[in-house]
């Protein structure tokens, strides 16, 4: 019988975190769908924002293509989804984290508000750095170092899913403190052995512009030398952030030792 309890309990457990769960997901899904319906009127004029660095690099009086019949609507449709969603990312972060918070310390619940915070600025943050400077350095080399007998004009598809890979690629390394943050004060990997792998860093930076990026320079460096940088910035504030956290008797033995 008390077996039959204790099944029971772990079961009626489990089911009410599946319950959780798709209330936080409907949540989430609820926030992107009302800002992405309240988008939908202006999506043309958000594509033509997201397109303004590639026309401004082409020649005058140049304009992109849609090779599709529906393109010219599914396009401006998915970009503007894209843009609900980076609105509603703090809400989106905060439902994650509202989700696994019950089974967080009281200390370790202090981690949620700087988290969430801090994660949703690092992404919008880096892909405002792609859309505003990478954008409008790598386009015009491209576009200049074209052969003159070519006439460039890109087809809305293929860009859009070029700029959606650079805005993650971009948005996923601005994370990159956090991730550093988060491996340190969870105790998965000391301090002292993320400055010791550094130079392995520093290789995978550049390997992982070589991927994601075109296969230019000026895009790989773009890339490669902000995640080292924000490496960085990860293992200045890391400690400080796993000083401010810890649980009182962790800094009761601190004070011991």
């Amino acid at each position: 019988m008390a077996e039959e309890q204790k099944t029971s309990g772990s079961e009626d457990t489990f089911i009410s975190h599946l319950i959780e769960l798709r209330s936080r997901v409907v949540k989430s899904s609820a926030a992107v769908l009302i800002i992405f319906l309240c988008m939908m009127p202006w999506a043309a004029h958000i594509f033509d924002l997201l397109a303004a660095p590639m026309i401004h690099a082409l020649p005058a009086g140049s304009k992109m293509i849609a090779t599709g019949v529906i393109t010219p609507f599914l396009i401006p449709v998915k970009v503007t989804m894209l843009m609900a969603f980076i609105i509603a990312l703090p809400w989106v972060l905060y439902q994650m984290w509202a989700f696994v918070a019950p089974g967080l310390y009281t200390h370790e619940k202090r981690l949620v508000a700087p988290l969430v915070i801090s994660s949703s600025i690092l992404f919008i943050t880096g892909v405002a750095f792609c859309y505003f400077f990478v954008f409008g350095v790598v386009f015009p080399f491209i576009n200049n170092f074209a052969p003159k007998s070519v006439s460039v004009a890109p087809d809305i598809d293929s860009y859009v899913d070029f700029v959606l890979t650079m805005f993650l690629a971009f948005g996923i390394t601005f994370e990159v403190p956090i991730i550093v943050i988060v491996l340190v004060r969870m105790g998965l990997v000391p301090l002292a052995k993320l400055k010791q792998i550094r130079p392995y860093v520093v290789v995978g930076a550049f390997v992982v512009a070589a991927v994601v990026t075109p296969p230019d320079i000026m895009s790989q460096l773009m890339l490669a030398v902000p995640l080292c940088l924000l490496y960085e910035i990860g293992l200045l504030v890391a400690p400080i952030f796993e000083k401010a956290t810890r649980a009182p008797e962790e800094r009761e033995d601190a004070v011991g030792g």
